[in-house]
């Protein structure tokens, strides 16, 4: 786990500026770990935790980004789902991806 959390903190670097440190997420998780039991829980479970607590601001941005890019695959497959159904199956690849690129684009409102 160590390994994962150095891997991104190297990739959320930019220009020599940190968004977290990979070592202080590393030992937050582990905490974490003993305090609430992550095997356990759900990811947004733990997030709220987080949270409410404000004591652990690496673990806090990791769970966030994790978080938004689950929720944010989630939608665009269930868009997906909708635009390509069985009448629109003979659709071209680039219409197809018009379409798609609307819908999850699109603000809720």
């Amino acid at each position: 786990m160590k390994e994962k959390c150095l891997n991104l903190e190297k990739y959320l670097k930019h220009d020599n500026l940190l968004d977290i440190d990979g070592l202080d997420l590393f030992s937050g998780l582990n905490i974490l770990k003993e305090i609430i039991g992550l095997e356990n829980d759900k990811p947004i479970n733990i997030f709220n935790y987080i949270k409410i607590i404000n004591s652990f601001p690496n673990a806090y941005i990791a769970y966030r980004i994790m978080l938004t890019i689950l929720t944010s695959t989630e939608k665009s497959f269930s868009k997906l789902k909708l635009i390509k159904s069985y009448l629109r199956s003979t659709m071209s690849q680039q219409r197809l991806n018009g379409l798609a690129l609307l819908f999850i684009e699109k603000k809720l409102n």
